[in-house]
């Protein structure tokens, strides 16, 4: 449990130090950010501070407790945003250097998840042999 949970936060930490590193200059409305996502890519100047907004959302809903459900949620938006990301990178005809970096943050995302569901899966199962050592059988032959 120990090495899970200590793997689950370093995967989870540079997970979300790297998204929300990109989601900073978004909400910003940053140069860089015009010029990678507006100017490069074509996308509108208004989609930039809604993305930057959802990413970070995205990685408060996966650091804090929530319910699992919208730390889920949270997961499948960054990866979708990341491969989005990618794909755009890919349909301008970027070469492969510019696209291959992005295996980096997604790499790192799926070891993150991995090892949420694995942490959520052993706490479940503690939280069972829990519940089954400190109840007891009441007999009716009593």
């Amino acid at each position: 449990m120990k090495k899970t949970k200590i793997l689950y936060w370093v995967f989870t930490g540079l997970f979300s130090f790297m998204m929300l590193g990109s989601a900073i200059p978004d909400i910003l409305v940053d140069p860089i950010a015009i010029k990678g996502m507006h100017n490069d890519l074509g996308y509108p100047v208004y989609l930039i501070p809604f993305l930057g907004v959802a990413k970070a959302l995205g990685v408060l809903a996966i650091l804090f407790p929530v319910h699992h459900r919208i730390k889920e949620w949270a997961y499948a938006g960054l990866f979708i945003d990341l491969i989005g990301a990618t794909y755009s990178i890919i349909a301008i005809g970027s070469p492969l250097a510019n696209y291959m970096f992005m295996v980096l943050p997604l790499t790192i995302g799926v070891l993150s998840y991995v090892y949420y569901t694995k942490r959520t899966k052993l706490q479940q199962e503690k939280t069972i042999q829990f519940q089954r050592s400190n109840s007891f059988n009441l007999n009716p032959a009593l």
